[in-house]
């Protein structure tokens, strides 16, 4: 499997990370530049310009190139993900510490974001700083959502709409713009460069670009690096006095997705070559796609599978052993269960959009595991 790091200005390595090695990466990218630079190896993009960016400090390159140096005379892997949290840390050290909590008091920002989930990375950068409002509310479908009268009045006192990319956005982020002048909309998916989302029924089992691009990018640790980048650079821009305790924030946040990054590898580690799982709605693409997996999608662009595409997804499920279907408590899952019960399978729920992110992706990937093993 060849490098996926590409070299930036802000991230001349000269050497090749690889998949295998991602432990490694996350290390030596932390110390090198920021954290932006971590999440370009997952997909991301830089965007041009520097403007508006929050500078976070450098390294001492020395101490940089020599760790690096150690650690591929030992095989190129840092063992034990304490270990690599504490030397992060270590890294955030070099940087010139944590920074200092401003002390005077402050209204919080009024914020509103699409989905739940966005809640959960935007508290952790905003604290108490911010009142979150969520668009799209538990058990709602983003890919069909009309907001209600109510929710377009509570609008009018946002500061900031933090979008991300879901279906309903195209309609209307338009009108929320109308609703609310002075709002600032933020694309926290600005960066991230998104895959098509693909159909394995629609052509014999072969994969097919529909041309229509996966937005599940808060369901990747690594991608939601990018997430978080963006969010701290708008909040940081409206609050300046606030900077420092938004960088805490966000600091604090990488490191907890690094670690959990690190549980979500040390979950699947050992797996046999490309492990397959079947999923009715296309969500888990990003999440397999950081961690060696591959989904099988049943339904594409909220279509139904044909009773012919049905037969050859069952015979192709039987081929390769797949048993378990995941749905999402957002859509039926009366065709997962004829799926199923024909594979003499079961229907296992794993929502996307849940509240509680970081639990969730975790029992996602243990459920994962017992499903591929």
């Amino acid at each position: 499997m060849g490098p996926f790091v590409k070299q930036t200005p802000g991230c001349r390595m000269g050497f090749g990370i690889f998949y295998s090695e991602i432990p490694f990466g996350i290390l030596s990218l932390m110390l090198y530049s920021n954290f932006e630079n971590v999440a370009l190896a997952w997909g991301g993009k830089r965007r041009s310009g520097a403007s508006g960016k929050v500078p976070l400090g450098r390294y001492n390159r020395a101490a940089v190139f020599s760790y690096t140096r150690n650690i591929r005379k030992g095989g190129g892997r840092v063992k034990g993900r304490h270990t690599i949290v504490a030397m992060t840390m270590m890294g955030l050290l070099i940087w010139g510490g944590v920074g200092s909590v401003h002390g005077g008091a402050k209204d919080v920002l009024d914020v509103t974001v699409s989905i739940v989930p966005q809640q959960y990375f935007l508290q952790k950068i905003g604290g108490d700083l911010v009142k979150i409002s969520v668009m799209v509310p538990p058990g709602a479908n983003p890919a069909v959502f009309e907001p209600k009268p109510r929710q377009m009045v509570a609008l009018t006192k946002s500061r900031f709409y933090f979008a991300i990319g879901v279906p309903f956005e195209q309609v209307w982020l338009r009108k929320f713009g109308e609703v609310n002048t002075s709002m600032k909309i933020v694309h926290t998916e600005e960066g991230i460069e998104k895959m098509p989302m693909k159909g394995t029924h629609q052509a014999g089992m072969q994969d097919r670009d529909h041309g229509i691009k996966d937005p599940h990018v808060w369901l990747s640790p690594p991608l939601v690096m990018i997430q978080a980048r963006n969010i701290l650079d708008a909040l940081a821009r409206a609050d300046p006095d606030r900077r420092q305790e938004y960088e805490r924030n966000y600091k604090s946040f990488i490191l907890e997705l690094v670690d959990l990054d690190l549980q979500i590898r040390s979950i699947f580690s050992g797996l046999g070559k490309d492990p397959k799982f079947m999923v009715y709605h296309p969500s888990w693409g990003y999440f397999a796609r950081a961690y060696g997996l591959t989904q099988i999608p049943v339904e594409m662009e909220g279509k139904e599978p044909t009773p012919k595409e049905m037969e050859r997804l069952i015979r192709y499920a039987e081929e390769v052993g797949l048993k378990a279907v995941l749905v999402q408590p957002q859509f039926s899952t009366k065709g997962a269960r004829t799926l199923a019960n024909a594979l003499n399978g079961d229907v296992i729920v794993a929502d996307p959009l849940e509240r509680l992110w970081k639990e969730n992706l975790l029992k996602v990937a243990e459920t994962l595991k017992g499903i591929v093993e």
